[in-house]
């Protein structure tokens, strides 16, 4: 059974799969069938308890003693419909999932055995996920964990993939475009996602997310990117530039460049650094230590060759660290990119734009999919931190 983490993907091996949703408290969990502009059709598209059966998908009640789950025949899905995306949210109105994070497990049907499990970390005021969804990629199915959350409940999620829903409107309000309308005394707030969905430059196929086929991309924090153009081949090696400037002119700066590997289970496997210029078998390899971070450029190179990264490793974490104790706020223009290292085109840039009293941040990190392809988030996580040994638990956690 695979252990999943955000943005991880795994094929089906089955037609017939079943994703439950368990939580410390009662879950409401619900389906909707998205085409490939990412909305559904109308409202016989929206599954959950008050509608519990639709083409190839269906929700399954626990009776209270069981996690809820919805379940999806592949073979009865219709023509059209990409993928699928299941959802939880808290049954007491209100709730956030605080401290009481659910684990979704992907199950066989026909058997109930589990392929794969997924607890999305770092949950706060959200009350309602878009946990795991079911999809569609070249001919075959797979499932991906997502995580994304919003912070009022099922609305957010209705309203985001087209559901409109029916509530009492003020007469000034603006006519709402046309959209099919689920009546249901849960949903009854506009859409605000807690981490504002991802507009993509170019989405790639069946996956909503940003790609490489209109060029160079400009990351946000926390949004997404797959390392991949169309009609090209996968990427098979890579360099991750690391840069900074002294706030102050004057002061030098010393501060470190790591990557730390993670297996599948968020286990630690190894950390590249300037004590340590090459890992796994020189897969990557670091560029050594700057001092100061003045001068134009890079401070610091981690190169990375993907096609020779060892099949345990499924994620990198890219760090920045002051051994010296100067905090972040000492630090100016930070950034990352990511280089195609047989080109030295730049492909994918992540600025620092705020800056926290601490000693480390997590800048970036890539996540191999099951397919081959890695994507790549950006972060902007700060922690307290003056080595990359002090990173390995904090960055395990936001995988």
């Amino acid at each position: 059974m695979t252990a999943m983490t955000p943005g991880s993907n795994i094929p089906l091996p089955t037609a017939h799969v079943a994703v439950d949703v368990a939580a410390p408290v009662r879950l409401d969990v619900s389906g909707l069938l998205l085409t490939a502009d990412g909305k559904v059709r109308s409202d016989d598209d929206f599954i959950f308890y008050n509608q519990p059966a639709g083409p190839g998908v269906s929700y399954r009640s626990g009776g209270g003693s069981a996690p809820d789950a919805i379940v999806v025949d592949t073979t009865a899905v219709p023509a059209g419909i990409e993928k699928i995306v299941v959802t939880a949210s808290p049954d007491a109105a209100g709730q956030s999932f605080q401290g009481i994070e659910p684990t979704a497990t992907i199950r066989d049907a026909s058997t109930g055995s589990a392929l794969a499990t997924f607890t999305p970390p770092r949950l706060g005021a959200e009350t309602a996920l878009v946990i795991v969804e079911i999809y569609l990629r070249n001919g075959a199915w797979k499932a991906r964990a997502v995580g994304q959350g919003y912070v009022n409940g099922l609305a957010g999620i209705a309203t985001d993939f087209g559901v409109s829903v029916e509530e009492p409107a003020p007469a000034s309000a603006p006519t709402p475009a046309p959209a099919p309308a689920i009546a249901d005394p849960r949903v009854a707030a506009p859409p605000v996602p807690a981490t504002p969905p991802q507009a993509p430059a170019a989405p790639a196929p069946g996956s909503g997310k940003i790609n490489l086929d209109k060029g160079r991309v400009s990351l946000q924090k926390n949004q997404t990117v797959s390392l991949v153009k169309g009609g090209a081949p996968l990427l098979s090696r890579v360099k991750m530039g690391l840069g900074w400037e002294p706030a102050y002119r004057g002061k030098d700066i010393d501060l470190d460049a790591s990557v730390i590997a993670y297996g599948p289970t968020r286990n630690h496997l190894d950390s590249c650094y300037f004590g340590k210029l090459s890992i796994l078998n020189g897969a990557i390899k670091h560029s050594g230590d700057n001092l100061t971070g003045e001068g134009g450029g890079d401070d610091e190179v981690i190169v990375v060759d993907l096609g020779k990264i060892p099949a345990e490793v499924s994620g990198l974490i890219f760090t920045v660290n002051s051994f010296s104790g100067q905090k972040f706020t000492e630090v100016a223009k930070a950034y990352c990119r990511l280089i195609d290292a047989a080109t030295d085109e730049e492909l994918v840039r992540f600025d620092l734009t705020t800056a926290e009293p601490q000693t480390g941040v997590m800048m970036a990190k890539l996540i191999r999919q099951f397919s081959g392809e890695w994507e790549m988030t950006g972060l902007g996580e700060f922690v307290k931190s003056r080595t990359v040994r002090g990173m390995v638990k904090p960055a395990a956690k936001i995988l």
